[in-house]
């Protein structure tokens, strides 16, 4: 008998690390955001817990405009011009899945079909076949972490910084060459010198996840060869591992402790403007308090 794919309650993505350290093509930050809640609806376990083969998972999946702008707070008129943009880039961009052990890298396409929906104001899309395994819960090859967590950065080189720190929470540390980085950021022809590619990639990523997570104290090891910078190192605070028990398999579970993320400050409501209201002739004065009334009783005997 199939078990049929558990209902999920969060917002989760899961992912290979080969997929989360892929080049994407000229996916922006609305695009890549879209991809990721598309494939967060994907139900890749049973209702006990154990990963499904990749055959039995959906292909096809919808987003509303609606959705996208609750999950990552963006403005609701944006957000029908972001998703209906978002389909040709999903259907068009290629991604690059770096080597391999056996140096064997891969390209290949997010979807066969991709589609808006004018009037109901959703994209449906259907993901191809050779991508699913990459979006696959395998064992300890892959990336899981709430959507919640990038919600609200602004810029896709923060996010893929974050992302890239999730892979390597449990050690604290990650060491990527500049040509990593590049690919992992698909800058292409921008930024050829280190200073420029530090100040608009490393440096504003870093300010941005230190500002969200004060307490993961992220920072950067340059490493250098022949006096030039070829490699960095990113040094944060460690996610935690604690054992719990899974109330369905009742079976041992880790829960990860990760340091926490300030909410989002919404702006306050506009006060109204007083200078203009007149105050009504008859308005009723309060009545004196036993104490206001001693004072100024004390005040004349002064005088």
């Amino acid at each position: 008998m199939q078990i049929k794919p558990i209902p999920q309650t969060k917002t989760k993505v899961y992912k290979s690390k080969r997929l989360n350290q892929a080049g994407l093509g000229n996916l922006n930050l609305s695009d890549y955001q879209i991809f990721l809640q598309l494939i967060s609806k994907i139900r890749n376990v049973d209702a006990i817990g154990n990963p499904l083969p990749v055959e039995q998972l959906e292909r096809t999946y919808t987003l509303t405009a609606k959705d996208y702008s609750k999950q990552f707070n963006v403005d609701i008129d944006n957000a029908y011009k972001m998703i209906k943009s978002s389909v040709k880039k999903l259907m068009n961009t290629t991604i690059t899945i770096p080597p391999d052990l056996f140096n064997v890298e891969v390209e290949l396409n997010i979807c066969s079909m991709a589609k808006y929906h004018n009037n109901e104001g959703y994209i449906e899309i259907e993901f191809t076949d050779r991508i699913m395994p990459y979006q696959n819960k395998v064992k300890s090859q892959y990336l899981l972490y709430n959507l919640k967590e990038i919600a609200n950065f602004r810029s896709l080189y923060t996010t893929r910084i974050y992302e890239l720190m999730q892979e390597f929470k449990t050690t604290g540390y990650v060491i990527k060459s500049i040509a990593e980085l590049r690919h992992l950021f698909q800058t292409g022809t921008k930024y050829k010198e280190y200073k420029n590619f530090k100040a608009k990639c490393l440096t504003h990523a870093i300010n941005e996840i230190n500002t969200q997570y004060p307490t993961i104290n992220l920072s950067i090891n340059e490493i250098r060869t022949n006096r030039a910078v070829t490699s960095i190192e990113l040094i944060f605070n460690k996610t935690y591992l604690i054992q719990s028990i899974n109330p369905i398999t009742k079976q041992p579970k880790n829960v990860q402790i990760k340091p926490k993320q300030i909410p989002l400050i919404k702006p306050k409501p506009i006060e109204k403007d007083q200078s203009n209201v007149v105050e009504p002739a008859n308005k009723p004065t309060k009545p004196k308090t036993e104490i206001s009334s001693l004072i100024e009783r004390l005040k004349t005997k002064a005088k």
